[in-house]
């Protein structure tokens, strides 16, 4: 099967989505962006070929008759035991690349290894819950899942064994370099698939053999366009990168063909763009000079509120007198921030206030990009955030009236899709002309 395949790099995370040949998508695939912009790459594109592989399983369930809620169900409960399967990889690399790390400490107390024998036995005896059905993670990404827990995990070994606490996290940090980096953590959807079955006692039956016909299925890629805010460090052609505007209008119009204008709200930067009928930007600006009002300027408050980047949204919609907040200047943030709270200002209210303070700099660029038409697209890691998708909601029918706004779950995809239709597209062309030759 031939694919073709979009790759956003962006500041804070990577993107891919992977479209088969009649150009309907098959796959994503996300993982944090790092200072080794091939293995960012390589990691998304292999999170969406896995991605791919579960929709062709269920496929495959569907084409045997299998009626979709119970389609569903099987895929999911299977997709939540391959990951729990290559969570207990990841960790075995984890595992090996810390005592790596270890050996090569200039100090190494001897009771050092027993405690990372302790930490890591208790993580891996975490896995089964943490992928459980209903079970909440804070994070899909096994850098952030890990770090979290092995940390915790480090902090109690510290205090009750007497070991040094930075010893234990700089192992760590210096470890998970590679284990995001490693295919083998990573690992095959076969090897982790088949583990899953077995887990679950599913192993014959229409699911397993449904599995059984997508892993001999070979995936050929066809054709790749990269964009992103890292797109000048991406491992590819010249001819095969285009500019993060270009595909953000594409891959929001694939989204909703209705919209006319495009507000993303990424790590490092805002766009606001313009676009005609057929998804080709006609105006634009966008705000690249620092992180003000984006993702990092969001992620920098969560720091100094000790939350999750997940939990600011909510907090924000529990207010009931927001704060006017003077800044969005990541620099003097933290300085306002505690003025406020000293003050005694609620949590809720200052965050509410900082939400509206972002949503108010992206109006400024979406008037002067040229205002808001009908339909609006919110595009980016923010558009997950309930409260910046509601100030923009108020801020829009205040300044412009009823006017749809299109938010789509799969939001944070929007560049990488847009990429991957522009390779569709050459890909089509490129068979079109073999022909006629």
């Amino acid at each position: 099967m031939r694919y073709t395949v979009g790759i956003d790099l962006g500041s804070t995370t990577t993107k891919a989505v992977v479209l088969g040949e009649d150009g309907h998508v098959l796959g994503r695939g996300i993982t944090n962006s790092r200072s080794n912009y091939d293995a960012a790459c390589q990691v998304a594109l292999g999170e969406a070929l896995i991605n791919t592989r579960f929709a062709l399983v269920a496929g495959e369930l569907a084409a045997g008759g299998v009626a979709e809620t119970e389609r569903a169900a099987l895929v999911g409960a299977l997709e939540r035991s391959f990951r729990a399967e290559q969570y207990r990889a990841q960790l075995a690399v984890l595992d090996r690349e810390l005592r790596r790390c270890l050996r090569r400490s200039l100090m190494r107390p001897p009771a050092l290894d027993a405690a990372l024998d302790r930490i890591l036995a208790a993580m891996a005896a975490e896995v089964t819950a943490l992928y459980a059905a209903g079970a909440r993670r804070k994070s899909d990404f096994f850098r952030d899942l890990a770090a979290s827990r092995y940390l915790e995990l480090a902090e109690g070994e510290a205090r009750a064994q007497g070991l040094p606490f930075d010893q234990l996290a700089s192992l760590f940090d210096k470890a998970i370099l590679d284990v995001e980096s490693s295919a083998e953590a990573a690992g095959r959807f076969a090897d982790h698939a088949r583990a899953a079955l077995a887990a679950s006692g599913t192993s014959e039956t229409p699911l397993a053999a449904a599995v059984a016909r997508v892993e001999s299925v070979e995936l050929e890629q066809a054709g790749s366009v990269g964009t992103g805010y890292g797109r000048a460090r991406l491992p590819f052609a010249e001819g095969q990168i285009r500019s993060e505007i270009l595909c953000h209008g594409l891959g929001a119009h694939a989204m909703f063909p209705s919209t006319r204008t495009v507000l993303d709200i990424g790590g490092q930067d805002t766009k606001a763009i313009q676009v005609d009928g057929d998804g080709i930007v006609t105006s634009f600006q966008m705000n690249d000079r620092c992180a003000a009002g984006c993702g990092r300027y969001l992620g920098y408050i969560a720091d100094e509120m000790s939350l999750g980047l997940h939990e600011l949204g909510p907090l924000a919609c529990a207010s009931s007198s927001p704060v006017r907040i003077n800044s969005t200047c990541t620099v003097f943030a933290g300085a306002e921030l505690r003025e406020r709270l000293s003050l005694g200002e609620r949590r809720e209210d200052i965050l509410a206030g900082l939400h509206r303070a972002i949503i108010l700099r992206a109006m400024s660029l979406l008037a002067r990009s040229g205002g808001v038409r009908n339909e609006l697209t919110f595009t980016g890691g923010v558009a997950r955030n309930p409260a910046a998708v509601a100030a923009l909601g108020r801020l829009v029918l205040e300044n412009y009236g009823e006017l749809v706004l299109n938010i789509s779950e799969d939001s944070i995809y929007t560049g990488a899709l847009g990429a991957a239709l522009f390779a569709h597209r050459d890909a089509v062309r490129g068979r079109a002309g073999s022909h006629a030759a």
